[in-house]
Formats: C-alpha cells, sequence, structure tokens
C-alpha cells in the first residue's frame, strides 16, 4: 500500500507550490490512472512516489516505511526514454535485470526477449539508441521496465511518443500483463488521454491546485467495453464527467 500523507512540494528556487498538502491512499493491486492540466503536479508525485524528489512536507510510506530515495521495489518510466547510450537494447534491458539481482541468467535473457518482441523491438536488440527512433527507444524503457517485474509500476505518459497502433498494443499489453498477474502489480500511470485513462484504470484521480479533486473508481466492465468501442452509452457518460472535471 502507498500512503501519501499531507505532501506538499515546491520545486528549488520556485514560489510556486506544485503539491499542497496532498492525501492519496493507493491500494494494493490498484492501477490508478492520474489526470488533471498541464503542470498540475502529475509528474512531480511519480517523482516523490519514485523517490526521486522529497516533499518539503508530509510523507509517503509504502508497505510501512517511509520514502527517503529510489529502490528496485518501484520502477519508473519516464515521458522521455533514459537509455544507457553505450548499449545496446538488449543489453539495456539485461543491465537492469542484473541490477535487480532477482533473476538467474537464463530468466533474464528469457524477459529481455519476452518483453522485447512484445514491445515490438526484438528486430532491433543489437542496435544503440542512436540509431532508434524517439518512439524505438520508448519502447525499449516501457519492455524493460516490464520485465523488471517490481511490485510498484510509476509511468508517467509512457505511450506519449508512440503511434496509435504500437500505443494500442501496449496498452493491451499492460493492462493484460496487470490483470493476470497472480499479484497484481500496484500501478501508478501519469497520462493527459481520458480515452486512455478510461482503457487503463481501476481507479482514477484528478489533480487541482494541488491536492486530489476528484477521486473515481471504474469497473473492468467499463475498461473492456471501452477498449472495444469508446462510442457506447457508458464510455460517452463516463468521458463527460471526467472532462467536467477539467472546468
Amino acid at each position: 500500500m502507498i500512503k501519501i500523507e499531507n505532501v506538499t512540494f515546491s520545486y528549488p528556487g520556485s514560489n510556486e507550490t506544485v503539491l499542497s498538502n496532498l492525501d492519496l491512499t493507493i491500494k494494493d493491486g490498484e492501477f490508478l490512472c492520474v489526470i488533471g492540466h498541464s503542470g498540475c503536479g502529475k509528474s512531480t508525485l511519480l517523482r516523490l512516489v519514485a523517490g526521486l524528489d522529497a516533499p518539503a512536507a508530509g510523507a509517503i510510506v509504502i508497505d510501512g516505511e517511509p520514502v527517503n530515495g529510489p529502490r528496485a521495489d518501484r520502477t519508473i518510466v519516464f515521458q522521455q526514454y533514459s537509455l544507457f547510450p553505450w548499449l545496446t537494447v538488449k543489453k539495456n534491458v539485461l543491465f537492469a535485470l542484473k541490477k535487480a539481482g532477482k533473476f538467474s541468467r537464463q530468466e533474464m535473457e528469457q524477459r529481455a526477449a519476452y518483453f522485447l518482441e512484445k514491445t515490438g523491438m526484438k528486430d532491433s536488440l543489437d542496435k544503440y539508441p542512436y540509431q532508434l527512433s524517439g518512439g524505438m527507444r520508448q519502447r525499449t524503457a516501457i519492455a524493460r521496465a516490464l520485465a523488471m517485474d517490481s511490485p510498484f509500476l510509476l509511468l508517467d505518459e509512457p505511450f506519449g511518443a508512440l503511434d496509435t497502433k504500437i500505443r494500442h498494443e501496449l496498452q493491451d499489453l499492460l493492462r493484460e500483463l496487470w490483470e493476470k498477474s497472480e499479484e497484481k502489480k500496484t500501478v501508478i500511470f501519469v497520462t493527459n488521454d481520458l480515452d486512455e485513462a478510461m482503457i487503463m484504470g481501476s481507479r482514477i484521480v484528478f489533480i487541482k491546485e494541488g491536492r486530489i479533486s476528484h477521486d473515481k473508481r471504474i469497473q473492468s466492465e467499463i475498461n473492456c467495453c471501452c477498449s472495444q468501442d469508446l462510442g457506447q452509452t457508458e464510455c460517452l457518460r463516463l468521458k463527460e464527467e471526467l472532462a467536467g472535471w477539467y472546468e
């Protein structure tokens, strides 16, 4: 469980408060989508949970332990891919798996191959990041994150730079992995796309003026319905409700 308790945050040198006494509890196994206006603090919240930044006030507690920095139980994918430029696609994934220290050599090879294939990168295993398009680099970063099998997966608009076909395929893959895993991962997924939030999230929250202003749980039947046809009545009704949060 992730407990975010009265968290306040401002960036150094700025008088603007990004998050203000924000409270949020995320239960184990939830797929939480975070939406809101640009600059509202969605990505900041993700960085705080990851331990990359520290709140000015309040606390973030995961499974009873305060977050004091990054840990292997939390894997994050940024909006901008972050790959080691001196490693090939495959070696970028293998390096992360080796650092995790929980897989055998055979398991590392198998997991790297599986997720690079699933993300459409199996024909680029020996290429270096400079030889890839932006979308291909992001797919490699996503494959690396999924292969890590961390209990907490933090995703900051991970599919935004991808073309529509690949985006939908990876949405389906992530949702399928989350639904079918023996112990569901806890996912925090930042997005500006309402359709994506409706398809992916078991819960959607909206950040406004530094706090959670709206919080809605989504039935899996609605996720399935929207993934098949966003024009169905239930989906249109939900989208209208979510759009109203921005007003």
